[in-house]
């Protein structure tokens, strides 16, 4: 089996960047978008993806956020946010749950410029772990999505001077710290714990030509399904966003 996330930054300027072309090479069983910025509930953009189901949660806020699931296989059922008021308005979860597990697409909210919304993103972030929990704790979970977060220095290319910029503060780092202790695996990272490859790009001083990025795109299993996990791979040849698509492949 194989799953797809990617942080499309406005879905309908990455369509015209050959997201289709790219979503047919990806031919994955699971398709997960983050920051789609579509109104989907208001018809703002009706996709023609033959053979798969879809599901859409849009912030209320027109032209941010947003996530969507495309699925070969129907879920058993799907639920949208996490339950809790104030997290829900932002369309930046989605669960769909399978015999086997519960994906969870999320677009984790940025702690911004001077960490104005820090405060926010350390609420969000207990809300999302206990959210977790409980669904780990009826079948295993896989998460994934832009986390906005790069764990850990050799997740960045520049980690001292980032050290106090959003998505690289020690309070970020040490709330997926927490995530992975309470029994999480960062799949790429448990595969590769040497490897420098990244996920995100800034789309100034031309960063991507140089690499200069940051791995802040995951898939993160439950424990106990990592003897399931295959690989974990960055495709950092597929163009259309500032991120890249990330890859989780799973024995039947």
């Amino acid at each position: 089996m194989k799953l797809i996330s990617w942080n499309v930054n406005g879905l309908r300027a990455c369509l015209k960047k050959d997201f289709l072309a790219s979503f047919r090479t990806l031919d994955a069983d699971v398709f997960c978008l983050q920051e789609t910025k579509l109104q989907h509930h208001a018809g703002d953009l009706e996709l023609d993806l033959p053979g798969y189901h879809q599901f859409w949660n849009s912030a209320e806020k027109k032209g941010y956020s947003g996530v969507a699931v495309f699925t070969k296989a129907e879920p058993l059922s799907v639920t949208y946010g996490l339950g809790v008021e104030d997290h829900d308005h932002e369309g930046r979860v989605i669960t769909a749950e399978f015999p086997g597990f519960y994906l969870v697409c999320c677009y984790t909210p940025n702690a911004q410029n001077e960490l104005k919304r820090l405060d926010y993103r350390m609420t969000w972030e207990d809300a999302f772990r206990a959210y977790l929990q409980k669904l780990d704790a009826v079948k295993p979970v896989i998460l994934c999505g832009d986390l906005n977060v790069a764990h850990q220095e050799i997740d960045l290319k520049n980690p001292k001077t980032n050290r106090r910029n959003a998505g690289f503060t020690d309070e970020e780092r040490e709330k997926m710290t927490d995530l992975l202790a309470a029994g999480f695996a960062d799949t790429y990272r448990t595969l590769y714990p040497e490897k420098v490859e990244y996920s995100w790009w800034s789309y100034r001083f031309k960063a991507r030509e140089k690499n200069a990025g940051w791995r802040i795109d995951y898939f993160i299993v439950s424990n106990r399904l990592m003897d399931r996990v295959a690989d974990a791979k960055i495709h950092t040849e597929v163009f259309g966003s500032d991120h890249c698509p990330v890859e989780l492949t799973l024995h039947d």
